[in-house]
C-alpha cells in the first residue's frame, strides 16, 4: 500500500510540475475509455451480452489486456459504463423537452417521443436479443435521469395547476412504462414510433385522473 501511495504522490507531483503532460495523460485516458466503450458496444451488438468475454472487447481495440484492466474489472462494469453513457447522452435531450413543454401533457408526450427516437437511433448497434444497457439496471446517471423526470413532472403539474399526486411514484411509473413499451417497440417490424408514443402517452395521461390525491 505504501508503494502505491508513493507512486500516486509522485505522479501528482509530476503532474503539478508539468500541467501540459498531465493534460495529455487525461486525454489519453478519456480516449482509451471511449475506445473500450465503442468496442464493447460493437461486441455486445454482434455477439450478445451473455456470449461476450473481456477478450472479445479487447480484440476490438488497440489496447493490451493490462491496459483494459486499468479502466474496468469485468464486462459487467463495461456494461454499466455503457448504461451510464447512454443516460448521460439522453439527459440534455430530456432537458430540452422540459424547456419546450407548455404543461404536463406536452412534457410527457415530448419526453416519451424523444426517448423512443433515441432508442431507435441506438438500436442499430445492438443485437435483437440484447437489451440496451440504459433500458436495464441502475447507475448514477440513470438515477439522475429519474430525478430530472421527477422534478420536471412536479414543476409542469404545478405550473398547470394539475392534481397534487405522489410525483415520486408517478415519475417511477412513467419511466417503467416508457422502458417497457420502448423495448417492445424495438422488437416489432417495422418499428412504429408514433404508435408507441401514442400508447404510452395515453396510458399515463389516462391514468393521472384516477391517482389518489395528496392532502394539502
Amino acid at each position: 500500500m505504501s508503494n502505491v501511495v508513493a507512486l500516486d504522490t509522485a505522479s501528482e507531483d509530476a503532474d503539478a510540475a508539468n500541467p501540459q503532460a498531465a493534460g495529455k495523460r487525461e486525454q489519453t485516458k478519456l480516449a482509451n475509455r471511449r475506445a473500450i466503450l465503442d468496442a464493447a458496444r460493437e461486441a455486445f451488438g454482434e455477439l450478445g451480452y451473455e456470449t461476450v468475454t473481456v477478450r472479445d472487447i479487447i480484440r476490438r481495440t488497440s489496447l493490451s489486456v493490462g491496459a483494459f484492466y486499468n479502466y474496468y474489472r469485468s464486462k459487467e462494469e463495461v456494461y454499466e459504463a455503457l448504461a451510464d453513457d447512454g443516460a448521460r447522452r439522453f439527459r440534455p435531450i430530456l432537458a430540452a423537452q422540459y424547456e419546450a413543454a407548455a404543461d404536463f401533457h406536452s412534457y410527457i408526450r415530448g419526453a416519451i417521443e424523444a426517448y423512443f427516437r433515441f432508442l431507435v437511433e441506438e438500436h442499430d448497434t445492438w443485437h435483437n436479443d440484447t437489451a440496451q444497457p440504459h433500458l436495464r439496471g441502475e447507475t448514477p446517471e440513470m438515477k439522475a435521469v429519474y430525478e430530472q423526470v421527477r422534478w420536471s413532472i412536479s414543476d409542469t403539474l404545478e405550473r398547470g395547476h394539475g392534481p397534487r399526486v405522489d410525483t415520486e411514484y408517478l415519475a417511477a411509473a412513467c419511466i417503467v412504462i416508457a422502458r417497457e413499451v420502448g423495448e417492445r417497440m424495438l422488437t416489432r417490424k417495422p418499428i412504429d414510433v408514433d404508435a408507441a408514443v401514442e400508447f404510452a402517452t395515453q396510458m399515463i395521461l389516462g391514468g393521472l385522473p384516477a391517482l389518489p390525491r395528496l392532502e394539502s
